[in-house]
């Protein structure tokens, strides 16, 4: 699809919005900054886990040293500043952690998500992540196939608690009966 089309489509959904070179975008969502970084290259894609763990003047609360293990996420795979700053947090607020063993950029895993049909506008917008990079994933499986799956991931598991920081994440974590938490309950835990 030329460039001029990723446009229009852009244009045409409820999320979208027009950037300039050079500007930055703080963003909570992996979708959203695969499709941004994708449809528009000049933008600087910061996630909110970066800018807080810079925040000097954050009222970091005390977890008094849980437990947890990070779950990372295959959306965000090859963004190691935001899976940095994840860690920098939990250290920030007295959580000891230890790693899933796919984890950074080795992950593969996003719940369930991977196991149901990808919507339809993701590959057209951010091709690169989610038709090249998604060969082999986003095959659709019936609900109880999911949550099979997910209890045989949930497994390697040896903390009570594992930490991630995609949506996705956690409903796989919690369809597979670990006692997901998503880093935003941790950081503003009122």
């Amino acid at each position: 699809m030329p460039e001029g089309q990723y446009r229009d489509l852009w244009r045409t959904l409820p999320d979208s919005a027009e950037f300039s070179a050079g500007d930055e975008v703080y963003s909570l969502c992996h979708n959203c900054s695969n499709i941004i970084e994708e449809m528009h290259p000049k933008v600087q894609i910061f996630s909110l886990w970066e800018l807080l763990a810079e925040d000097s003047g954050f009222p970091f609360p005390d977890h008094r040293g849980i437990k947890v293990t990070v779950q990372d996420c295959w959306r965000s795979a090859d963004r190691s500043r935001e899976q940095d700053a994840v860690r920098l947090l939990l250290e920030k607020m007295n959580i000891e952690y230890i790693e899933a063993a796919q984890n950074h950029g080795e992950t593969e895993f996003c719940g369930a998500s991977l196991y149901r049909p990808q919507p339809p506008r993701n590959p057209k917008l951010a091709p690169k992540h989610y038709a090249e990079r998604a060969v082999g994933k986003f095959i659709p499986h019936t609900v109880e196939e999911q949550e099979e799956i997910m209890r045989e991931y949930c497994r390697q598991f040896t903390t009570d608690k594992v930490l991630c920081y995609c949506h996705y994440c956690l409903e796989g974590l919690l369809m597979g009966g670990v006692e997901g938490i998503h880093i935003a309950h941790l950081l503003f835990p009122d």
